[in-house]
């Protein structure tokens, strides 16, 4: 199918339709679906009843269904295909935005949607939510839009769920996935919440790193000491804290906790082959934020650094008198935040574990070590011979004129784990943003480029994936 006539006919309409796509983003951009505040509840579920109701205008048999906090939206078309059965993939969007604070830096109403001209020249529609996830989620909408349009049905079957509160940690979508194990049942899942390596060539992202989150309080004196009187004989905090971070990682960049590295795989050959080609250079990624030098591991390139490779950092460390002038103290306790972003093959629980085993061991005896636990999440990683992934790379491919690229995301998409563990689902991620989107920022955009083209990718996948091998 994927070079069929009928596919051909279903990217002419989304040209051709492509002033009404824009017209039915920005009903969905003006509705203040804003999670994190109470206030705005009554806009989550207008924006729940707008997807569900524009959604079923496709066929779908669509419901808006209560969760503990705003609502999810779980459509499905109706029935199997007249012929063997076909691939069925659940995608997956999220219709909350996040908060436009500081609204006095945003050069226009924050959903007043608009097109504007970037700086370059590049068309872009600007809005809160424009990229993340209502421009992203309704490039597979208008995609099934063209295709019901033109063939009157879908080239696979289909199930979507849209949840409301993926901007404020997703904690009532997990239960949700559990409740509705039944309904959700599919091959795979698609996720459109991710982005392009640059503005011209497309990427799926295959890898993204867990996390593990931890807090270490250490405790000597029973209150704040006077360093003149008690300097040189009394145990500082401060000090056994900052000798046991510091040793967390050797010259070369190394994380020498032991055990740390275990399960740990090196990229396939030809996956590291093709980073090579990208040539993420000190220059490109570091000048920008004024520096020059990556910091990982020495004997690792830039892009494996951020991407492929498991990390440590200290997020924040708390200790002593910090106000304004001096204070002669040695403090009775210093503290410290510190996260690792891990890889496909580390367990967050036995991460925590050792790193613990590690602090407690170098503590002196006079004293004590306290934990907090904080989030966790455990890595993903896609299998590279993934039959989908394969289709809908050609897709993509096919679509842009230039490879496209399997990429590794050094940040963390919890709810790609949740479908794995609550439905035993892999999930492919393709997504349409770049690095100047803006989300979370004010001036939030989505290229014009990159919403166009999605769509007609999502049109292209779903061929693909129609005549993939199962």
């Amino acid at each position: 199918m994927s070079n069929t006539p009928q596919l051909q006919q279903v990217l002419d309409r989304i040209d051709a339709d492509f002033d009404n796509s824009l017209d039915r983003l920005f009903a969905l951009l003006r509705i203040k679906s804003i999670s994190a505040d109470p206030a705005f509840a009554g806009d989550c579920k207008a924006a729940a009843d707008h997807l569900a109701t524009d959604i079923a205008t496709l066929g779908f048999t669509t419901n808006v269904r209560p969760t503990a906090g705003h609502p999810a939206i779980v459509a499905k078309t109706n029935g199997k295909g007249n012929r063997e059965p076909r691939p069925h993939v659940l995608f997956y969007g999220h219709y909350d935005v996040q908060p436009v604070d500081p609204l006095n830096l945003w050069h226009r109403p924050p959903f007043e949607p608009a097109i504007a001209t970037h700086a370059d020249g590049r068309k872009i529609i600007v809005a809160r939510g424009a990229e993340d996830d209502k421009g992203q989620l309704m490039t597979f909408v208008e995609a099934c839009r063209a295709w019901k349009f033109v063939t009157g049905s879908l080239p696979v079957d289909i199930t979507i769920v849209i949840e409301g509160e993926e901007e404020i940690g997703s904690k009532n979508f997990v239960p949700f996935l559990e409740k509705n194990k039944d309904d959700l049942k599919a091959d795979f899942v698609l996720v459109c919440d991710t982005g392009m390596w640059d503005p011209n060539t497309p990427a799926i992202t295959t890898s993204l790193r867990g996390l593990m989150y931890d807090e270490v309080r250490i405790k000597a004196a029973n209150r704040d000491l006077h360093s003149g009187i008690f300097g040189g004989g009394a145990q500082n905090p401060i000090r056994v804290l900052t000798r046991i971070l510091g040793s967390l990682h050797d010259e070369n960049g190394h994380i020498t906790i032991p055990g740390f590295y275990d399960g740990v795989k090196d990229l396939p050959s030809d996956v590291l082959a093709q980073w090579k080609t990208l040539d993420l250079s000190p220059d490109s990624f570091l000048k920008p934020i004024g520096l020059s030098i990556p910091a990982g591991e020495k004997d690792r390139l830039l892009i494996e650094q951020i991407s492929s490779r498991p990390t440590c950092d200290i997020n924040g460390i708390i200790g002593g008198y910090t106000g304004e002038g001096s204070k002669t103290v040695i403090p009775a306790e210093a503290s410290a935040k510190i996260s690792f972003r891990l890889v496909e093959g580390q367990e967050p629980g036995k991460i925590r574990k050792a790193f613990r085993d590690y602090v407690t061991a170098r503590l002196p005896g006079d004293c004590t070590a306290e934990f907090t636990d904080h989030s966790s999440a455990p890595a993903i990683a896609l299998d590279w011979n993934m039959k989908p992934l394969a289709a809908a790379k050609r897709a993509l491919t096919d679509e842009w004129g230039k490879e496209a690229l399997l990429i590794g995301s050094g940040a963390s998409i919890p709810i790609v784990a949740d479908f794995k563990r609550t439905l035993g689902l892999d999930t492919v991620l393709v997504g349409f943003g770049l690095d100047d989107d803006n989300i979370h920022s004010p001036n939030e955009k989505y290229d014009l480029k990159s919403f166009h083209k999605g769509i007609r990718s999502w049109a292209r996948i779903l061929a693909a994936l129609a005549d993939a091998p199962r």
